[in-house]
């Protein structure tokens, strides 16, 4: 739709300012700012107003990993890209971008067209593809970029899942060189999963099959001794690195090394590790299964130097890393052994007010809420201004949001297509009210007024933090 949007009377957050400010909306992008009762803003008019006094105007959030309908131990992710894409729109993000997957014995093209495919025409915001290089070779090399070329900046890799996604350090050396070269980021899986599987193996032979163990096998020092190995190998390509879902101190401390060192390293973690813990993965009745993730929750102690990490900017990011599984059917096929319980958690939805929520608490503030959940990841993987942001020329992705809104978060009310919370009962001020995306109304007062097809592929540059 052409015409024009005004939003009135809402504090603008952005990363860098809060203003009291009147934004006009043209064509789908952000025409003007101007200070509210000012004359030039009251000089506009516009086809449609949308009252924003006592909200906030914030930027769509910027959600740079999920999993729509992945393929993972023998099931798929419960969330299409149609239901997960609305889940987030009512959640307050309107860009995503999810992980294609390159099979082994398969060219990157293959894995990138395959997603494609499921996600056109089926999503109700924008979004962006990372791709998982599973199978390195020096035709997959080439592919890199070609990939980058087109719009696909970055690529993972895993140190944990052998015989599934797992690369070797002669492996991940070679695809981190071929990034320093073509300008793609690599983005990492940093567990010891060799290790990993030899602990799993050894605690099920002693009989230890519960959810608990998931988190006990995945030793915080396992995933310490992979961020610093992928460190390594990165400096010695000359290349970047992002290291996905940090969950232990011990890990973080290794990033922060890496980054007083002056290396271009970046760490990201997800709400489930900043409210969650390993008390969840010993709840009774294998009701523990339902947060079995990799890496895995850990002892509450670690939720304190991840708060500091996101203070310090030892990490950057918060994505959530959004990998829904049923309870019933799904998370059940691990029943009398933790290893095939499905990794991951529902959480695309809850991202946006959970980090609110660590503003009301006084974890950070509110600009740096906008930073690390809109802002940052749209810079990271080469999306702004055009993402992550309120200015004129940027795309109108804009939430207004009541931060004195209460809710309970619960199954009952969340648009994931998944049969259970990983919040449950959790209580949190601050609610989406309306959600544009590129200036069209999406949630209007808490109504889903979008559709399949609205969100269309973005291709993204490179990394814009790199020296």
């Amino acid at each position: 739709m052409t015409g024009r949007t005004l939003i009135r009377g809402g504090l603008v957050i952005t990363a860098s300012d809060e203003i009291h400010a009147d934004v006009l909306i043209e064509d789908g992008r952000v025409a003007a700012l101007a200070a509210s009762g000012t004359p030039a803003a009251e000089a506009w008019v516009a086809d449609r107003t949308l009252d924003a006094t006592g909200k906030y105007v914030i930027p769509g959030g910027v959600d740079a990993h999920t999993h729509m309908e992945l393929p993972f131990g023998g099931t798929f992710a419960s969330d299409t890209f149609e239901t997960g894409t609305r889940a987030a729109a009512w959640g307050g993000t309107t860009t995503i971008v999810d992980f294609a997957v390159q099979s082994v014995g398969h060219t990157l093209r293959e894995g990138l067209d395959a997603w494609h495919a499921k996600a056109e025409g089926n999503c109700a915001i924008d979004y962006g593809f990372h791709m998982i290089v599973s199978d390195v070779n020096q035709e997959t090399l080439k592919e890199m970029d070609l990939l980058v070329e087109e719009g696909v900046t970055s690529f993972k890799q895993f140190m944990a899942y052998p015989g599934v996604f797992y690369s070797d350090d002669g492996q991940i050396l070679r695809a981190m060189q071929r990034s320093a070269d073509n300008g793609g980021l690599i983005m990492m899986h940093a567990e010891n999963g060799i290790a990993i599987d030899v602990l799993v193996e050894q605690a099920l032979a002693r009989g230890e099959t519960d959810p608990r163990y998931h988190g006990e096998v995945r030793k915080a020092l396992l995933e310490a001794e992979a961020t610093h190995r992928a460190i390594k190998l990165a400096q010695v390509a000359g290349a970047p690195l992002y290291v996905v879902h940090v969950s232990a101190m011990e890990a973080v401390a290794e990033l922060a090394r890496a980054r007083d060192e002056g290396l271009n390293v970046f760490g990201e973690t997800c709400p489930q590790y900043l409210f969650l813990s390993t008390d969840n993965l010993a709840e009774p009745d294998f009701e523990g299964a339902k947060y079995v993730c990799s890496t895995p929750l850990r002892p509450r102690e670690h939720q304190a130097r991840l708060w500091q990490g996101l203070r310090t900017n030892d990490l950057q990011v918060v994505s959530t890393d959004h990998c829904p599984f049923c309870f019933v059917g799904q998370k059940e096929l691990g029943r009398g052994d933790f290893s095939k319980i499905p990794n991951g958690l529902p959480g695309v939805e809850n991202r946006m007010d959970l980090l609110h929520q660590a503003v009301v608490d006084g974890h950070i503030s509110r600009r740096r809420w906008i930073e690390i959940a809109c802002a940052t990841p749209a810079r990271m993987f080469g999306m702004y201004p055009k993402k992550g942001t309120i200015a004129p020329g940027a795309d109108a992705d804009i939430v207004i949001y009541d931060p004195h809104a209460e809710q309970v978060m619960s199954a009952e009310t969340h648009h994931m297509n998944v049969d259970y919370s990983a919040y449950e009962g959790k209580r949190t001020t601050g609610r989406v009210e309306t959600v544009l995306s590129r200036g069209e109304l999406v949630i209007t007062e808490r109504e889903y007024t979008g559709h399949a097809g609205h969100g269309v592929y973005t291709p993204r540059s490179t990394c814009q933090y790199l020296n």
